[in-house]
């Protein structure tokens, strides 16, 4: 029983640099007292530029470098069976005027989408509509009614997406922050197929 060591797999680790990665880098570890030093400082991997920015070690492959040295212990992996290790690009300055351009696109794109979509469904004529039925009287443009639906239709934007500027107002995630953790979930995927060090095509 003194001779099992327990290992579980972070899912994705960030370095800065190219370094020497150790086990407890990358691994929370639970094994016999005499050798947790030893088995949190063992190099698993040497990163280097070649590798560009992304490395994935699964388990077979952090086994077959445990057993160079530790060929006595018995391994046990808990959760992942791989990790993923990223190297972090300096952050360069934010380019202001590209910033403004892109926000500028954006922001018309929005509002044509907005337009668009109400004159397919009709929406002034469904206001004028309306404005009949509660008054009896024919208005090109019921404002009292347009005029609090613009308002709705913004809260409603900040009420789907949960945020205002970068203030979360309640911790339910967004519909977009689920998309975008799909996205990456599948970006994850594809890294850990393609850039696994134990896959004899990488």
């Amino acid at each position: 029983m003194d001779s099992i060591v327990y290992i579980q797999l972070k899912p994705k680790v960030h370095i800065k640099e190219p370094k020497n990665i150790t086990l407890s880098m990358i691994a929370h570890i639970k094994g016999p007292s005499g050798l947790q030093t030893a088995l949190r400082n063992y190099s698993i991997y040497q990163y280097t530029e070649e590798d560009e920015n992304v490395v994935v070690l699964d388990s077979f492959y952090i086994l077959d470098q445990l057993y160079k040295n530790f060929p006595y212990l018995e391994y046990q992996f808990i959760g992942y069976s791989e990790t993923m290790i990223l190297m972090e690009k300096p952050i360069k300055r934010t380019p202001f005027l590209l910033v403004g351009v892109i926000w500028l696109l954006l922001f018309v794109g929005a509002g044509m989408a907005i337009i668009n979509f109400h004159y397919d469904v009709s929406m002034q004529q469904v206001q004028q509509k309306l404005h009949y039925m509660i008054t009896g009287k024919e208005e090109k443009y019921p404002l009292w009614i347009q005029i609090p639906y613009s308002f709705g239709l913004g809260l409603g934007m900040v009420l789907f997406f949960n945020h205002v500027f970068k203030k979360r107002i309640n911790e339910e995630p967004s519909p977009l922050e689920i998309e975008m953790n799909n996205y990456q979930s599948d970006i994850d995927k594809y890294l850990i197929k393609h850039q696994n060090k134990t896959d004899p095509k990488s």
